[in-house]
């Protein structure tokens, strides 16, 4: 119907505001991952429940069965979460310097309380999905990493075609299997040792491709 003369001017209504990302989706997430966080470094994966998480969340049992489906759910998303940060690798100057810092953060992650780290890794010998989720967030780390040793190999401390991805397991290797595997107390020298024996040994060949 075509408008009168007088009659008010036909506009269009405004399209309607667009939701912001994040909002409460990501509030509640970030609430149920902060209780599965404190829930697993109080009781470990054995008495981590999905309960327990969303009471101490303050969020609706159900929302958390809805969303995450049972406690893999809630570890993987945890461990995805850990891989989506900004985290950068040491960059102190020299390879050894870099693997010995990186293994400082290592131990620290370790053997700090209440023992998170440690938890989630027990758990992903118990959870397909948590070990998926695990195995995700260490190649992230390592790929990360490994501007490390292409550093050293642009400053001449490494061999042309180094492969990073086995000199950086060799270099933090020690820490995990002495700290996880053996469940030894933390050694102020151990993260220097490890790294100064992978830097040798790259130094000598051992990680060049071919």
């Amino acid at each position: 119907m075509r408008p009168r003369r007088g009659d008010p001017p036909v506009t269009t209504p405004p399209d309607p505001p667009r939701r912001r990302p994040g909002g409460r989706t990501a509030r509640v997430r970030a609430q149920v991952l902060d209780a599965v966080r404190e829930e697993l470094g109080e009781h470990g994966y054995d008495g981590l429940t999905m309960d327990a998480v969303a009471a101490r969340a303050g969020v609706h049992r159900a929302t958390v069965y809805r969303r995450w489906g049972d406690v893999g759910g809630l570890l993987a998303d945890l461990l995805d979460a850990a891989g989506a940060d900004d985290w950068q690798p040491p960059d102190t100057g020299s390879l050894e310097g870099d693997l010995t810092a990186l293994n400082e953060e290592i131990q620290t992650a370790l053997t700090t309380r209440p023992p998170v780290v440690p938890a989630l890794i027990a758990a992903s010998f118990r959870s397909e999905q948590a070990a998926e989720a695990q195995r995700r967030l260490w190649e992230d780390r390592y790929t990360r990493c490994e501007t490390m040793v292409t550093r050293a190999v642009h400053r001449g401390e490494l061999p042309p075609h180094t492969t990073p991805h086995p000199l950086l397991i060799t270099a933090t290797a020690p820490v995990y299997h002495h700290l996880v595997l053996l469940g030894t107390p933390p050694d102020p020298h151990l993260p220097a040792q490890a790294a100064r024996t992978a830097t040798l040994a790259a130094r000598a060949g051992a990680f060049t491709a071919g």
